[in-house]
């Protein structure tokens, strides 16, 4: 039962989803899935391309024409736009601040579920993002819902850029992440919301192994009674 389930992960920007979901991936031997990466790495390829992020049709073509990968690494996931390695490039601040343009397009949504859909057919899959337990997987066996306070993911993303050698102010990334709540939970195309079903987990005084250790203990329960 424990090898098949599917595991959905949402919750705000930097709440920790991407860390968690890797650290548990790993842990329960489970293929990891980055839907955020997806989008991040469209909306790379669409700068470079110089297109215009409100057109759904020309993003639609673009995507269609893209092969988005991942390859294990030892300290992550790489990923990759039509064999192009972009696994720093899309963490960069003009895809960052770019990436909920894109992903609020109807159209663009509908291709990458099918595809991360795709991934997480035969289960024993951990899958992060904004609407996973909620559209891309609503009969996942496990539903985690991530929340943090806007300061302290501010402070993790700002620890987190400095890094990366990315100097952006303490105050300039709580706006930017305040403003990404905003567009997240308010789009058209499936906003950011709690599934039902979802465990909601604050983060904000827990250290990642502690919310590892506290979605597992999830999974143990949801395993016993399945």
């Amino acid at each position: 039962m424990t090898n098949k389930m599917m595991i959905a992960i949402d919750g705000p920007a930097s709440a920790g989803k991407s860390t968690v979901a890797k650290i548990l991936a790993n842990e329960l031997g489970y293929i990891y899935c980055d839907t955020g990466a997806m989008y991040r790495a469209l909306t790379y390829e669409a700068l470079q391309q110089e297109i215009d992020l409100e057109n759904e049709e020309d993003l639609i073509y673009l995507l269609k024409n893209s092969e988005i990968s991942f390859e294990p690494s030892e300290k992550s996931q790489r990923v990759y736009v039509n064999q192009e390695e972009v696994t720093e490039a899309i963490r960069q601040p003009d895809v960052t601040n770019s990436v909920s343009v894109v992903a609020a397009h109807g159209k663009v949504r509908k291709e990458l579920v099918i595809r991360q859909q795709k991934i997480a057919d035969e289960g024993g899959v951990v899958m992060d993002g904004r609407d996973i337990g909620t559209t891309v997987l609503p009969n996942a066996e496990v539903k985690i819902f991530l929340i943090a306070s806007v300061e302290e993911r501010a402070e993790r993303r700002y620890k987190e850029n400095r890094l990366n050698g990315i100097d952006t102010s303490l105050e300039i990334l709580k706006k930017e992440i305040s403003d990404r709540d905003y567009k997240d939970s308010h789009r058209e195309s499936s906003p950011l919301t709690r599934a039902e079903d979802a465990v909601l987990l604050d983060t904000t005084r827990l250290d990642i192994q502690q919310v590892v250790s506290k979605i597992k203990e999830v999974v143990a329960s949801k395993s016993i009674l399945g």
